[in-house]
């Protein structure tokens, strides 16, 4: 489990394809701090495996279904990555309950400075994503813990802080490029929740009630 406070970011040296998915090798340093052999890292979000450790790089398989679903197949060398390591069970939970399992990509709409370094961040997101958006809602973008701040149609915005500006992929992203997204599990297990009780709409307190609430 992630909380989506970036630690670091890490640059692709390398995407070596194979008949069946990838092998990807990311070059940093915090993150190899304690990192073992087996061990899980969130690259832009994905939970992924990080096998052949050297003092200042990783490397990690990419399945298909993780080439298809997320943006790790479009990195290249030189693509900067946001990482960051599981979650301590003594550590603090700083952002939200992230997985590191993406739901789908949305694709970057434009990045406006509000100013003081300040940015309004504005993402098309799927329309099977929007029955867990909400305003004021979390939702991890490329893995980074963000507050959904507007919600128009398809459209999805957050305020990117002058701190995530300089220490995330936000940065570098140009108007068509694909970002990871990651819904709140909360709000999964509450939709389905209410559509196995058929009240999705409709709802009441007696419903409630009457279902063990």
């Amino acid at each position: 489990m992630f909380t989506g406070i970036i630690e670091e970011l890490g640059t692709v040296d390398a995407v070596q394809s194979r008949a069946a998915g990838a092998l990807l090798k990311v070059r940093c340093g915090t993150v190899m701090s304690d990192m073992t052999e087996g061990a899980s890292i969130a690259v832009n979000g994905v939970c992924l495996t990080a096998v052949d450790l050297k003092p200042d790089s990783f490397s990690a398989d990419l399945a298909p279904e993780t080439l298809r679903r997320s943006n790790l197949g479009s990195l290249r060398a030189g693509s900067r990555v946001n990482l960051e390591r599981p979650m301590s069970p003594t550590g603090r939970l700083s952002g939200h309950i992230v997985q590191g399992h993406v739901d789908g990509t949305g694709e970057f709409l434009s990045l406006e400075e509000l100013g003081s370094e300040n940015w309004w961040l504005r993402i098309r997101v799927p329309a099977d994503l929007d029955a867990f958006l909400v305003y004021k809602g979390s939702i991890a973008i490329d893995g980074i813990s963000l507050t959904i701040a507007a919600l128009e149609a398809d459209v999805l915005s957050v305020t990117i802080i002058p701190h995530t500006y300089r220490n995330t992929t936000l940065a570098g992203y140009r108007a068509g490029s694909r970002l990871n997204l990651e819904c709140d599990v909360l709000a999964k297990h509450v939709e389905k929740l209410l559509r196995k009780l058929d009240i999705k709409t409709g709802l009441t307190v007696e419903k409630l009630r009457d279902n063990g609430y």
